[in-house]
């Protein structure tokens, strides 16, 4: 019978190698939980698990499009699907893991049906987006709400904001309220949570980040900014962003080891606490004791 589980933890926790050492014992594929893996050619500073590292494990999530496409939760939901049907076509189970928390969050809460956005509407949303001041300005009058927790320079955002309401001459508040959200998995899934020790953490954070420098993320991120500029959002990641620093002159390469550690350990306790906020009914654990706890409840 079909299973699925999930496994989340703040960056750093040892997901990568417990998800794989749990995918043999359950004969399982993965769907990596990481907004950053799914980028190809963002190989070090993503600290995604290596050919090698997967240990003939089928992994999805991993190496999906290239930097400068656009990828987001919508996307993910389509690769969670991909996933599930290949598990399922191939008499395996599914093991979720990674740090994005909000994106495991989406398929259990559901998402609004999508707004089909026609040719003729991203041509108009094309042109009129060249003065984002004026489209923000414009989408924050009507919509107050929603486009307030949105910065006035998100690009992104604000062009998904104004193709909603130029498609359906709705609010994008008014359209979300008429399009209830619907669960994506809609089975009992179990999610189980890596407790670490924040010193360890710390730890574990520095001596990666050592690892991210020896491996050559400056080479990755000269790379990375000559083939794609720093346009992309995902330029603006972690490791990639303090990278830049250092390549500006602003930081010393000691400077760009402390940041990149600080951001980490940042990005740590945001994630842990939107777990704690987010999820309810988590199993958790330590690294040594969860994967029997695991092995013991699936």
């Amino acid at each position: 019978m079909y299973k699925e589980i999930a496994i989340i933890a703040p960056t750093a926790s040892g997901k990568t190698n417990l998800s794989i050492e749990l995918a043999h014992k359950l004969d399982a594929i993965i769907l990596s939980l990481d907004s950053l893996s799914i980028y190809k050619d963002i190989d070090i500073a993503s600290a995604k698990p290596t050919i090698k590292e997967r240990d003939g494990i089928t992994h999805f999530g991993i190496d999906k499009v290239y930097p400068n496409i656009n990828f987001d939760v919508i996307e993910f939901i389509q690769e969670y699907k991909y996933a599930k049907d290949y598990a399922i076509k191939n008499n395996k189970n599914l093991i979720i893991v990674g740090g994005t928390g909000f994106y495991l969050k989406s398929m259990i809460d559901g998402l609004s049906n999508v707004v089909k956005i026609t040719d003729k509407t991203k041509k108009i949303v094309k042109d009129k987006i060249k003065n984002l001041k004026e489209c923000y300005d414009l989408l924050y009058n009507l919509d107050y709400n929603y486009m307030s927790s949105i910065a006035p320079t998100d690009k992104y955002r604000i062009e998904k904001a104004l193709a909603i309401y130029i498609q359906t001459n709705m609010t994008p508040s008014d359209y979300f309220n008429k399009n209830k959200p619907k669960s994506i998995i809609t089975n009992d899934l179990k999610i189980f949570e890596i407790e670490t020790p924040r010193d360890i953490l710390r730890a574990r954070i520095e001596k990666r980040t050592k690892k991210m420098l020896e491996d050559g993320i400056i080479d990755e991120v000269i790379f990375l900014e000559k083939k794609y500029t720093r346009e992309p959002n995902c330029m603006k990641s972690i490791g990639i962003v303090e990278t830049l620093e250092y390549l500006d002159g602003k930081i010393d390469k000691k400077t760009l080891e402390e940041k990149i550690s600080i951001h980490t350990n940042q990005l740590a306790k945001r994630q842990r606490t939107f777990n704690n906020s987010q999820f309810s009914n988590i199993y958790k654990d330590s690294l040594e004791i969860l994967p029997k706890k695991i092995l013991s409840m699936v």
